[in-house]
């Protein structure tokens, strides 16, 4: 062998080593990094800039950067079970009958004749390692459809909690106890930086979910450093924004005298948001832990990256806390998807899209057939074009606390947001002019040629009132009967 050949040798074998470069990418089969944040709004996208720039998020800043931001994205269930069911399955709420936490999707339950399939199944079906760690999935999931899952646990409460001295519950904030290396969230992030760092002789889906920013919001002082109390910005509110409503819309809001009336009142709203955005850092951070193992790993070239958060939420807007409602910050949320040999950097799509897009769009990124009944519509043209034409598929179902029979429905688009709670009560709001959504239109003259074309868009309500009968596994109805003999 000559000198030459033996110099070659060696740089195939160093080329090798580092595994798929970026010429050969598109001839490999594409792995997932599939991240996913709890109750994270989309103060990041905020178009007035009060706290687009305000909020210390570096790595999802980037990551939104690296590939196509959707700033019009919408969760088809504002609740976090519902929301993830339906994404993970899916099949949307007005279908599968899933609103609350209480309700899972049964094994045995079929659509149109064929078994309900998860994205994981789905990918372990076409031969990949699934690998999940975090708050992925809430109480619904196939656990076959794993080489490894560790779900998610709450962190414990520091010593004297309730910190905040408002409620015993989750409502509750301050700094923690622990290291942040001591942390759940933390150790999800190591867990999935170690499959990073693993070698795989097949493609791979890896999902890492955070538990954060779900109340209550425990983390460690040095974020709650970065957002001193004297630069936090409150988000608007309007005192008498309830007095427009429908009954069932106020029954959503929590009305007067709920907790978030309840912090504003106790002069606590400014250390309330400083640790959500608290918390909202330690979350990037992990994130960006899990991203700058990628882009150090072997795979950086063929794995695409979706990035999302399961529903909005509320800080005090229309006197509501947390999520559970129909309104923008209840049901708005983060997109952002990286596919290498599709995806364009910098990339921003103002379409109206859903969480329920995700699986066709993996699906065919990957070359993978999903189920004939899923629902949603894949992304991949957005992605090649973020202005190509789209019809919205941002559809927003909640059902009422009390009823589960009694389907909620919101419709987004362009043209503003239509919600018809039950048969009767609605709302319209001009989202061009009102993006608070203060002003119900519902009985203007002017707006009723856009409420009719809005209504239309609506589910069958016959289908949305009449939910699957999905009903509580064994191991919850055990629990509830156990928690109503200790009562």
């Amino acid at each position: 062998m000559t000198n030459m050949n033996k110099i070659w040798l060696v740089f195939l074998l160093i080329v090798s080593s580092f595994g798929v470069t970026r010429a050969d990418a598109a001839d490999q089969p594409m792995n997932v990094l599939f991240l996913v944040a709890d109750d994270l709004n989309s103060w990041l996208l905020d178009d007035a800039d009060r706290y687009a720039g305000k909020v210390v998020a570096p790595n999802l800043r980037k990551l939104a950067d690296s590939g196509v931001n959707f700033t019009r994205a919408y969760t088809a269930a504002p609740v976090c079970s519902p929301s993830r069911t339906a994404f993970f399955s899916g099949i949307a709420p007005w279908k599968s009958g899933i609103y609350n936490n209480a309700q899972t999707i049964n094994k045995s339950e079929v659509v149109n004749g064929a078994e309900v399939l998860s994205l994981a199944g789905l990918f372990k079906k076409n031969g990949y390692g699934t690998f999940g760690y975090g708050k992925i999935t809430h109480g619904w999931d196939q656990k076959e459809h794993w080489d490894d899952k560790v779900g998610h646990k709450r962190d414990p409460a520091p010593p004297g909690a309730p910190l905040a001295g408002l409620s015993r519950g989750e409502q509750d904030w301050g700094m923690i106890h622990l290291t942040e290396e001591q942390m759940n969230d933390t150790g999800g992030a190591s867990k999935a930086i170690a499959v990073l760092e693993k070698q795989h002789d097949k493609p791979f889906f890896l999902a890492y979910g955070t538990f954060n920013p779900h109340m209550p919001w425990y983390v460690p002082k040095k974020y709650f450093d970065m957002y001193p109390l004297d630069q936090i910005v409150l988000p608007e509110l309007k005192e008498d924004d309830l007095d427009d409503l429908s009954p069932l819309a106020k029954a959503v809001s929590d009305g007067i005298g709920s907790f978030a009336d309840k912090v504003i009142e106790s002069g606590q709203h400014k250390e309330a948001v400083q640790a959500y955005l608290a918390t909202t850092t330690y979350v990037d951070t992990q994130f960006g832990r899990v991203l700058d193992a990628l882009e150090n790993s072997p795979y950086k070239d063929n794995t695409i990256v979706v990035f999302l958060t399961d529903h909005g939420f509320h800080l005090g807007e229309k006197h509501h806390w947390q999520k559970t409602t129909l309104w923008e910050e209840g049901t708005h949320t983060l997109l952002m998807f990286r596919a290498p040999g599709v995806s364009q950097t910098s990339d921003m799509s103002e379409r109206f899209v859903s969480l329920m897009d995700i699986y066709p769009t993996l699906a065919e990124l990957c070359g993978l057939a999903p189920p004939a009944y899923i629902d949603g519509r894949s992304l991949v043209p957005l992605l090649k074009d973020p202005k190509a034409p789209w019809e919205s598929t941002a559809i927003t179902g909640l059902c009422d606390k009390s009823k589960t029979d009694l389907a909620y429905i919101s419709i987004r688009n362009e043209l503003g947001r239509y919600t018809r709670y039950g048969a009767n009560e609605e709302e319209f709001y001009d989202t061009t002019k009102d993006p608070h959504e203060w002003t119900n239109q519902i009985d203007t003259p002017e707006y009723a040629t856009t409420v009719k074309t809005l209504r239309a868009l609506v589910p069958s309500f016959e289908e949305a009132a009449q939910p699957l009968p999905s009903a509580l596994t064994k191991e919850r109805r055990e629990t509830r009967e156990k928690k109503k003999e200790k009562k």
